[in-house]
């Protein structure tokens, strides 16, 4: 039995979720629940067992100094609560870790009994992959489902992936087997430049996230990050010639894709995000669970109601993603 304390009842939860290591390319996904948990001030209410699911040799622990003691940090995964607020307040279940090194069915098992406790109605799972797609454009943003009812009713794609997986797609199939609804969001990062940080796919996905569950995302530093980042690359690709031819190729296989739709529904997504956040939308203030208000890291009851259908995306993801 989960045992909660200190924790309130949640409005209309949804839980996001993300895990360092061979989902995470360039750390943009753990690096998107690090910016949701530090822009809204998240307290930590749960640490599941490190000696449960993580082999030491691998994510070893860390010993710091607080006040002249020795302290030790283990590798394990956190759980935060936040409130977004405004005119339909909702509450953010943050779930950030490491990726376990063992015992996956009995992790995400723990997880689905914390998202049972709170009434998580429900689960998104960020990740990142590496792959064929230039740095100087959008970055593609993918979101499968396993629910044929959720695809449709949020304009996601149902999940044709086979081959290797790794926490995210487990965590995802684990919900569709406990019946709780559950979406991955995936962002492609150029495998050229896949060390982290990569802020221009974090950002890609908080808007994304944003459009899913219909919450407005503080962005703070981030649009400048991704300038900076992609400023950065574009000096480093003009230095190398076979870089730069390489980068060019990938462009023009990325737009002769997306030529058709390019023009229209971009511009539309982009411009209703634009209004929304003009006009206020769904507030972008928010404050953790026990009152407190609204960094860029590496490391159900009645009543409730379903997230809304997002806009149509912007481009159709050509990269070949998983769960």
């Amino acid at each position: 039995m989960i045992e909660l304390e200190g924790v309130p009842e949640l409005i209309d939860p949804v839980m996001v979720a993300a895990f360092e290591g061979w989902n995470d390319a360039g750390d943009a996904a753990s690096t998107a629940v690090a910016h949701l948990d530090r822009e809204w001030k998240g307290e930590v209410f749960a640490a599941l067992d490190a000696e449960d699911y993580y082999d030491f040799q691998v994510n070893r622990p860390t010993v710091w100094m607080d006040a002249g003691v020795r302290k030790i940090t283990w590798p394990t995964t956190r759980l935060s609560v936040v409130r977004v607020g405004g005119e339909k307040p909702r509450d953010l279940v943050l779930v950030r870790g490491i990726e376990p090194s063992m015992r996956w069915r009995s992790f995400c098992n723990e997880l689905l009994g914390f998202a049972h406790e709170l009434g998580v109605e429900l689960v998104v799972v960020l990740g990142a992959l590496l792959g064929d797609t230039p740095h100087t454009r959008p970055v593609p943003i993918s979101g499968t489902t396993s629910d044929p009812d959720l695809a449709r009713r949020m304009d996601l794609e149902e999940t044709k992936y086979e081959g290797p997986t790794g926490i995210v797609g487990v965590l995802q199939e684990a919900c569709t087997h406990a019946g709780v609804p559950a979406v991955s969001l995936w962002a492609a990062v150029p495998h050229y430049v896949s060390q982290p940080p990569n802020p221009k796919a974090t950002l890609a996905l908080l808007n994304r996230l944003e459009d899913l569950i219909d919450v407005r995302i503080p962005l703070g530093e981030l649009p400048e990050d991704a300038r900076a980042w992609q400023v950065g690359v574009d000096q480093l690709a003009a230095e190398d010639t076979e870089v730069a031819e390489y980068v060019q190729t990938l462009e023009e296989a990325r737009d002769t894709a997306e030529l058709p739709e390019a023009s229209g529904e971009a511009i539309a997504r982009e411009f209703e995000r634009y209004l929304r956040r003009r006009d206020g939308g769904p507030a972008a203030g928010g404050h953790a669970t026990d009152g407190g208000e609204g960094t860029y890291l590496r490391d159900s009851p009645s009543g409730r109601t379903r997230p809304p259908k997002p806009p149509k995306p912007d481009h159709e993801d050509d990269e070949s993603s998983e769960d």
